[in-house]
Parts: C-alpha cells; sequence; structure tokens
C-alpha cells in the first residue's frame, strides 16, 4: 500500500465526520444496536499506526483498536498469511478435526505462556469466552465453585466473565443475577488506596486482608477454585500494583489450592515492555487468557493452562469457531512478526519515552494527577485538584474529543483516565508527535475551563 502521508502525519482537514462519514454514521445509528461507540470517527483504510477515514482525513492511532493491533494496521506478513490461507482453507472445525496451523498454535503458545511445566490451550474467539473457558477448568478441575476477582476487574461481557467485572456500575446494570459465588476484593491502588493508607508503609495490607480477613470470616478457602487477575488493571484504568502485590496474594492462593487465573487480554503479547505482564511480577498462573493482539485483527483466542487441569471428557467443554484456520494463520504470523522485529524490546525502548513525556504532561499540568503504566501501556488521569483528587470526568473527554480534532485516536479508561496505546512498531517520530499533540490538547481544554 502506498504511504501517502509522508510528512503529514496527521492530516485533518473536514470536520470529523466530514460529509461521507455523516452518512454512514446515520446508517449505522439506524440499525446497529446500542454499544460502546467512543467517537463518530468512519474508517477507511489503515496502515501501520495510520488510519483514513473516509473522507480522506489522516490519524495516528494511539488506540489499536482497543490494544488489538500491537504489530500495527495490516501488517504485510500477516495479510499474507491471511490471504494464502484463506484461499486453501478458511475453516474446518479444529474442536472435531485437525490442521496443521491449529496445532501449529497451540504448541507455540503452550511453550511461550507464562508459568512453569506442561501446559494445554483452549483456543476461542474474544477475550470474554477465554475467560468463560478458565472458569469452567477451575470448576472442573478442583471440584470448587466459587471465585475471587478484585474492584476495578474488566473481564468481559458475557455472563461468567460479567460476573467477575466490578470497573463499571454500567456493566452489570440490569444482568442481576449473574453467577453466583463471586466474591470481590480491592486492588492495589495506591493512588486511590481504598483504605486509605500511603505504600509502603501499609504493610501490603491490601493483599494480607485476603487471607487474615476474607478467608477467615466470609470465604471458604476450600470452596475456591481461582482467583481472577489483570496483571495492570485496563478498563479499571490501567492500575499497576506494587510489585510486591500480586506475587503476595499468588502465595495466599497457592497455599489453600486456590489457581490463579492470569487474564493478559489486553496487556499481553508484548504491550508492557515484556510479552505476558505477569512477567514483571514474576508470577507463575495456573491458567493464563489472552486475546487481542493474538490475531492482529482476527477474532482468536487462547486459554493456556497447566497440562494436570484438562478436562479430558470429550464434550466437557468445547466451541465450533475456535481455532479457526485463518485465526490461527494470523496469530502465527503475529507471533512470527514479535520475535523477528523484537517488538517487545521495541516497547520497553518507546514506553520509556512515554512516561518521561507524560510525567513532563504532569508537570506542566496540575489537573493531570497521575501518570502511570509499564511498556506501552500507559495512562494519564484527570483530577479537579491534585489533594482532593475528584476525577475530571468532563476534562478527560474533551481531551479525547480535542485529540481527534488534531488527529490522534485515543480512548478513555476508568473514571478519567485516557489510555495511550499506540502499536508498538509506531515509529519514534510519530510516537513524539503524538505525545506532543497530547500536551496541546490538554493546553487548549485547560485555557477553555478558564
Amino acid at each position: 500500500m502506498k504511504d501517502e502521508s509522508e510528512g503529514k502525519v496527521p492530516l485533518v482537514r473536514t470536520d470529523i465526520p466530514g460529509p461521507t462519514g455523516r452518512s454512514i454514521v446515520e446508517l449505522d445509528d439506524r440499525y446497529l444496536a446500542t454499544v460502546t461507540k467512543s467517537a463518530p470517527l468512519v474508517v477507511d483504510r489503515a496502515l501501520g499506526e495510520k488510519v483514513w477515514d473516509v473522507d480522506g482525513n489522516l490519524f495516528l492511532d494511539f488506540s489499536s483498536g482497543v490494544a488489538v493491533l500491537n504489530i500495527g494496521h495490516c501488517h504485510p506478513s500477516v495479510v499474507k498469511a491471511v490471504q494464502e490461507q484463506a484461499a486453501k482453507v478458511m475453516h474446518f472445525a479444529g474442536t472435531d478435526y485437525y490442521y496443521d496451523v491449529q496445532s501449529l498454535l497451540v504448541e507455540r503458545l503452550a511453550k511461550i505462556a507464562p508459568g512453569r511445566g506442561e501446559k494445554k490451550v483452549f483456543l476461542s474467539n474474544s477475550g470474554t469466552e477465554s475467560i468463560e473457558a478458565a472458569m469452567k477448568l477451575a470448576r472442573w478441575s478442583t471440584g470448587r465453585k466459587q471465585f475471587i476477582a478484585f474492584f476495578g476487574a474488566f473481564h468481559g461481557r458475557t455472563m461468567g466473565a460479567l460476573s467477575l467485572n466490578c470497573s463499571k456500575r454500567v456493566h452489570r446494570a440490569r444482568y442481576f443475577p449473574t453467577v453466583a459465588g463471586v466474591t470481590h476484593i480491592p486492588y492495589a491502588n495506591c493512588y486511590r488506596c481504598p483504605y486509605h493508607q500511603e505504600y509502603p508503609s501499609c504493610g501490603l495490607w491490601c493483599a494480607k486482608i485476603l487471607d487474615e480477613v476474607y478467608m477467615d470470616a466470609l470465604l471458604p478457602p476450600d470452596e475456591v477454585a481461582a482467583l481472577f487477575l489483570e496483571p495492570i488493571q485496563g478498563e479499571g484504568g490501567y492500575i499497576v500494583p506494587p510489585k510486591e502485590f500480586l506475587p503476595e496474594i499468588s502465595r495466599i492462593c497457592r497455599s489453600y489450592g486456590i489457581l490463579t487465573v492470569d487474564d493478559e487480554v489486553q496487556a499481553g503479547m508484548g504491550r508492557t515492555g515484556r510479552m505476558w505482564a505477569a512477567e514483571h511480577f514474576g508470577l507463575d498462573p495456573d491458567i493464563t487468557c489472552m486475546a487481542k493482539s493474538l490475531g492482529s485483527g482476527m477474532p482468536i483466542a487462547a486459554t493456556v493452562f497447566r497440562k494436570e487441569l484438562d478436562w479430558g471428557v470429550p464434550g466437557a467443554h468445547s466451541n465450533t469457531f475456535g481455532g479457526n484456520c485463518v485465526a490461527c494463520a494470523s496469530s502465527l504470523a503475529t507471533l512470527d512478526v514479535i520475535d523477528r522485529e523484537k517488538v517487545v524490546e521495541q516497547a520497553e525502548r518507546k514506553g520509556v519515552i512515554m512516561q518521561k513525556r507524560l510525567e513532563e504532561i504532569k508537570d506542566r499540568f496540575e489537573n493531570v494527577g497521575d501518570v502511570r503504566g509499564l511498556g506501552m501501556m500507559r495512562a494519564l488521569e484527570f483530577v479537579e485538584d491534585r489533594k482532593t483528587k475528584v476525577p475530571a470526568i468532563k476534562m478527560r473527554n474533551d481531551v479525547v474529543s480535542a485529540l481527534l480534532r488534531k488527529g490522534v485516536i485515543a480512548l478513555g479508561c476508568g473514571k478519567s483516565s485516557i489510555r495511550l496505546i499506540p502499536p508498538l512498531t509506531i515509529g519514534e517520530k510519530n510516537l513524539d508527535t503524538g505525545m506532543r499533540l497530547l500536551e496541546e490538547s490538554i493546553g487548549a481544554v485547560v485555557r477553555d475551563r478558564k
């Protein structure tokens, strides 16, 4: 694809949406169910970190299709693999039959997933399905029925995964009853400590309370199948816990025979400067869930688990489209690109650049209360003032809108944060441009508030 954007990135010439885009927005609004639309951006094509809309505007993508495109849009190697596989065979139910791309992929995932020992893999189509499989596997393999999850968690929207969610009320409203047997405990959010303590003088109470209070007064440990965690909470606000928190939680779980399930759906595939976010904390999960960037835009997910946990009984769990031929080919090509182009190393290096710029932005604007993240999974949180930390929700939304008008696509997270997740392969010039436009957008919003 010819790159028409050299020297002109980004380039916005019309309103968003423009005249062509408006007709598509109107059609979409008329017939598509109400979902989670973030902006009236009508995409025509994309390449790398660049996105063109139907009115000819050119954007820098700092959302990566909600963390789906870690190696960028339409990477040539992935496109080639998809085209070749689609011309050969597109689908043949890998849960009932055999084909090489599925077998090669599960072998590879079993070998690179976090944790020790031999592993097996269940393939599905989305992050929430990978979580559902983990819930069923945990109950099946342990004979226990209850689960633990965290405040701030987001694990998906199907009923099992939904029952683990605790980040936004709207996710659960009107769906009661969800799956029974889920207990939520506070996550280690040091910027907004639920116990109003300070790290490290708190003694890591947010972890120890699981054993000293919950297991003692509420949860019979021998009835708990698994604890679900995100090493960095995503929808909850890109919350990075202290380095000792997750190892202590894991230690407590292991002492009671409770499985730990590592949700790497958003944080995995190199996003944090490690292949898996769990590596930052030295975790040894029993089950790992992955999706999003696993297929570079093709719908594929995986639940990877210790071999001895396997169902072992045909029909105990299965699906139709999991391990789809084309999706598997896309995933294998994606993993090849990550290795060949040293994408994880790129994320670590560019993440340092992003954090430095975010700290400079924080120093300049009092309404930026916190900046945080690992690798290229970064966020900044807006507050009305730093003392009260009242979330500045409207300001966050105004900054996202201002960014789009300047040609940068970004998404909110948490109550008042913006997540910054460009493709890990983004050029450093475009990365710098995006961060500069972020600073300019914040400046414009601050001036308008005065």
